[in-house]
């Protein structure tokens, strides 16, 4: 073999090494680059608990893990949600815009077998359900940009604060996704991992969210009807009592009296007569002693809105701890009850 041959092949063989070299010096950088590396002691701590409680794999719920992205965006969303840091005013004013109540009297003429059926089997009004989604996700037009895993990676690894909460939502996430042969990495959904339609978190779509298309799956992305059979689910197993009101308007004095505890995301806790010896009355009479949930708002121009939660006021309030986001419902509800009652007035 001549010299310039032998270099050649030489050349060659000095390529193939340095393009291996190449190769396995990515390898390992992707393993360094995890987020969340199965080395770290809480990581590993956890993949191996849900392999072993969700009967999943080990393998299988590693790759999902290290395969999330960290995103500090995350972290800065959850740190200040809307709910905390406006008035009431302020609150409604983001889902009582026209658009909203006509899409929520759409929604629900376009999903009417749905609708009807939910009804009937679990006593949740139409305009409710459709209240629910519509200041979820506007009716499913927006459902989310982070993927799940990524969220819930993020969260249970990364924010100290509510790790436990959302170590038990990824291992539920990795559990449903194995359930019903789902791509972990394929879906999205909200900041704090909620997801579909209704953002049901994943220990939610587990234990409430059904097939009322009898496809064989929970499809709470991409069908409205089993997220509607899902809402309705939710609301009958926490407790919601078909044909009863949800709030009464009240008037009150300038300034809240003290003593009364107002806007506590709890089963109601005080009493119509405490109430009116404060000088709180609804706008509909209620026994003396029925219990009842003091709310009062303050508003933008420094007065202040009083009203009167009952229990079904206290069943929203288990979809979303805030009386700000329970009140949001209540009021679109109404407005497209009346949008619904209207349309059908004038056909």
């Amino acid at each position: 073999m001549g010299n310039r041959a032998m270099m050649q092949n030489v050349g060659g063989y000095g390529a193939r090494m340095g393009a291996a070299a190449l190769l396995w010096m990515s390898a390992v950088a992707a393993v360094q680059a995890a987020d969340f590396p199965a080395t770290e002691p809480a990581i590993k701590q956890f993949i191996e608990t849900t392999a072993r409680e969700q009967q999943i794999p080990v393998e299988q719920v590693r790759r999902a893990v290290e395969a999330a992205t960290f995103q500090p965006s995350i972290i800065a969303a959850i740190s200040k949600p809307a709910e905390k840091r406006l008035r009431w005013d302020e609150y409604r004013n983001l889902f009582m815009q026209q658009s909203r109540i006509d899409k929520g009297a759409d929604f629900v003429m376009q999903n009417l077998p749905a609708m009807e059926r939910a009804e009937r089997e679990y006593g949740v009004p139409r305009e409710i359900i459709a209240a629910i989604i519509g200041v979820e996700t506007g009716y499913g037009a927006n459902t989310g940009k982070y993927r799940v895993v990524d969220a819930l990676g993020t969260l249970a690894f990364r924010y100290p604060a509510r790790s436990a909460f959302f170590s038990k939502e990824l291992s539920a996430y990795l559990k449903l996704t194995s359930e019903q042969k789902l791509d972990p990495l394929a879906y999205k959904g909200s900041y704090a991992g909620a997801m579909g339609y209704p953002q049901f978190m994943p220990s939610s779509y587990r234990a409430y969210a059904v097939d009322y298309t009898g496809d064989g799956i929970r499809d709470i992305w991409n069908s409205p009807a089993d997220a509607i059979g899902s809402v309705a689910h939710y609301f009958q197993a926490h407790g919601w009592k078909s044909g009863e009101s949800v709030v009464l308007t009240a008037t009150g004095p300038q300034q809240p009296p003290e003593g009364l505890d107002y806007n506590r995301p709890e089963a109601p806790y005080r009493t119509v007569a405490e109430l009116e010896a404060k000088g709180i009355h609804g706008s509909a009479a209620l026994p003396a002693d029925t219990r009842v949930i003091p709310l009062a708002f303050e508003l933008s121009d420094g007065s202040v809105e009083y009203d009167i939660g009952l229990h079904n006021f206290y069943v929203i309030t288990r979809y979303n701890h805030s009386p700000l986001y329970a009140m949001a419902v209540t009021s679109l509800a109404k407005q497209i009850q009346n949008t619904l009652a209207q349309r059908q007035a004038q056909h």
